[in-house]
C-alpha cells in the first residue's frame, strides 16, 4: 500500500469558509459496512479497517491527530427560496487524503452531531437514510457516475426521534470535495470581493487547475462547473435516476451527485415523475432537471460576475455566453447516452426521433425503464422477445422496433456485438425503491443487514445479475411500488 497523505487545505483557509468543529461522542458504537476497496485507493492504514480504531475513527469518538474536524460554510436556494446561511448542519469534514494518483479526496462524517451551522437539528443521521446513501452512492459509482462515495457506516448505539424512534448511524463519505455552488453563494451573500476571489482561485487550484493559464480565469471555471453539470444530470437522466432536491447547495461544483435524501431510480416511466414527499410542484422531476441545473448554474453565475469583468453590463454578457452553453452540452451528452442503450454507435438528428418516440412509447404503456433498455438487446433478431413483454399496445411496439432494427441495420457491426454493447451499457440490476425500503425495514426493525449486504453486493456489478440474484433485478409489482421518499433530516 502507498503512502497514506493529508493534506486540509480548506480548513488552512480558515474562516469564513468553515469553522472548526468537533463531533459527538456516540454511545456504542457497531459497525454496518466498510468499503476496502475505497481505503485502499485512498491507502487508509489498514488498522482502520473494520477494527476497533477504525470504528472509534468512524463514529467520531477518537480522532487521530491527522484530523482537523471542521463544518463547511454554504447558503443555498431551497425550492428556490433563498437561505443565505445553511452549511453542515449534520457533517464534518475529517481530513483531505491524496490517493496514489495525487487526487484529492474529501473524507466526511455525515450524522456526526451538532455543528455551528446546525440550528435546531441534532447533527444525527437515522439508520435509514444512511443505509440509502450508501447503497445508492455505491451503485452510481459501480454505474460509472460521479459521485460522492461511501467508506464507512456504523452503528451510534442511541436512539433518534424522528416520526418514530430510529437507531442513529453515520456514514463517512468520500469525495473530489464537499464545495457546492452554494459556498460561493454564501461568501458572495457577505459582498467581500477578495474573499470571493481567494475562494475561487482555491477552487480552481483544486478542481479545474487548466483555468489558472486562461486570460479570464473565473470565465474558465464557469464554462467548467458548466459542463461538468450538464453532463452529470445526462447521466443521471439515462438512467432514470432522479436527484430529488436539487437545491444550490446540494450540487457540487466537482460536477459529483451529492446530497442523496430524496432520491430514486424511476420504475415506470414518466418524465414528470417525482419521489421528494416535500416535491409537491414537482420542481425536481424527472424531465425537469435541465432546467433546474440551469438555473442553479445562473446562481453561481451570478455569484461569479464580480470575478469575470470590473464592468458589470460585459461581466454579464460574457458570462451569460457560458451559461447558454449549458443545453446545447446537456442534450448532445443525454443524445448519445441514449443513442448506446439503444445499440447505435453515434447518433444523428433522425435518432433523437427514434429515442424520443421510445420513451413516449414507454410512457404511454408504463413500461419499467431500467428493463424497457436492458431487455432490448433480446428483442434485436425477435420483434416479438425481449422488451415486446412491457409493452401491452403490440401495434405501436412493433411499429416503433421496426424502425429500430432498420436503423441497428444501417451500422457496420454485427448483432451479437449490438447486443453486448447494449449488455453493457443497459444495468440489469438498479439500487430500487422497494429493494432498499424493505433493507432498511430488516436492519431498522430485527437488525438484519442481510439484504443490505445482498444488495451491495449485487450493486457491484450492475451489468451482471447471478441467477440467485433475480429478483433483485425484478420491477416491484403494484403493492410494492414506493410512491415517496423523504431526506431524512
Amino acid at each position: 500500500m502507498s503512502e497514506f497523505t493529508v493534506d486540509n487545505s480548506l480548513v488552512r483557509l480558515g474562516a469564513p469558509y468553515s469553522q472548526a468543529c468537533l463531533p459527538t461522542s456516540v454511545p456504542a458504537p457497531q459497525w454496518i459496512a466498510f468499503n476496502t476497496e475505497l481505503a485502499a485507493q485512498l491507502a487508509l492504514p489498514k488498522h482502520y479497517w473494520q477494527t476497533d480504531t477504525g470504528l472509534a475513527l468512524f463514529s467520531g469518538n477518537n480522532l487521530p491527530d491527522w484530523v482537523q474536524s471542521a463544518a463547511h460554510a454554504y447558503a443555498g436556494h431551497q425550492f428556490g427560496h433563498f437561505v443565505p446561511q445553511l452549511g453542515d448542519g449534520r457533517a464534518l469534514l475529517l481530513a483531505e487524503v491524496l490517493d496514489e494518483t495525487g487526487q484529492r479526496f474529501d473524507i466526511q462524517l455525515k450524522g456526526a452531531g451538532r455543528t455551528p451551522f446546525s440550528r435546531r437539528g441534532d447533527g444525527r443521521a437515522p439508520l435509514g437514510p444512511v443505509l440509502r446513501e450508501y447503497l445508492v452512492s455505491e451503485a452510481m459509482h459501480a454505474l460509472g457516475v460521479p459521485t460522492t462515495r461511501a467508506l464507512a457506516a456504523v452503528l451510534t448505539g442511541d436512539w433518534l426521534q424522528r416520526d418514530t424512534a430510529e437507531p442513529g448511524a453515520i456514514i463517512t463519505r468520500v469525495a473530489k470535495s464537499h464545495i457546492r455552488i452554494g459556498s460561493f453563494q454564501y461568501i458572495a451573500e457577505h459582498g467581500d470581493i477578495e474573499q470571493l476571489k481567494t475562494f475561487a482561485d482555491y477552487v480552481i487550484n483544486r478542481h479545474y487547475p487548466h483555468c489558472a493559464a486562461s486570460n479570464t480565469p473565473y470565465l474558465a471555471l464557469l464554462e467548467s462547473v458548466v459542463e461538468a453539470q450538464a453532463n452529470l444530470i445526462a447521466k443521471w437522466m439515462s438512467l432514470g435516476f432522479i436527484h430529488g432536491v436539487m437545491n444550490t447547495d446540494n450540487m457540487s461544483i466537482a460536477g459529483e451527485t451529492i446530497d442523496y435524501g430524496p432520491c430514486a431510480f424511476m420504475d415506470s416511466f414518466n418524465p414528470a415523475q417525482v419521489f421528494s414527499f416535500i416535491d409537491k410542484q414537482g420542481r425536481y422531476a424527472w424531465g425537469n432537471q435541465p432546467r433546474i441545473g440551469s438555473w442553479n448554474l445562473a446562481r453561481l453565475t451570478e455569484c461569479l460576475l464580480p470575478l469575470v469583468n470590473p464592468e458589470q453590463e460585459l461581466a454579464v454578457a460574457e458570462a451569460t455566453a457560458v451559461l447558454q452553453k449549458f443545453s446545447t452540452l446537456n442534450e448532445t451528452a443525454f443524445l448519445q447516452l441514449m443513442a448506446a442503450k439503444i445499440g447505435l454507435q453515434q447518433a444523428t438528428a433522425a435518432d433523437e426521433v427514434l429515442i424520443r418516440d421510445y420513451l413516449h412509447l414507454m410512457t404511454e404503456n408504463k413500461a419499467d425503464f431500467t428493463l424497457a433498455f436492458r431487455l432490448l438487446s433480446q428483442s434485436i433478431n425477435d420483434i416479438n422477445a425481449g422488451a415486446a413483454q412491457l409493452f401491452g399496445d403490440k401495434q405501436a411496439w412493433q411499429s416503433w422496433a421496426e424502425r429500430w432494427q432498420l436503423r441497428l441495420a444501417e451500422q457496420a457491426i454485427n448483432a451479437t456485438e449490438v447486443q453486448q454493447q447494449m449488455d453493457s451499457t443497459n444495468p440489469a440490476v438498479i439500487a430500487r425503491n422497494h429493494q432498499i425500503a424493505n433493507a432498511i425495514e430488516q436492519a431498522t426493525a430485527q437488525g438484519d443487514l442481510t439484504l443490505f449486504n445482498r444488495l451491495h453486493k449485487a450493486l457491484a456489478t450492475p451489468f451482471t445479475l447471478a441467477k440467485a440474484n433475480a429478483d433483485l433485478g425484478l420491477a416491484p409489482n403494484a403493492e410494492q411500488c414506493i410512491a415517496n421518499t423523504f431526506c431524512g433530516t
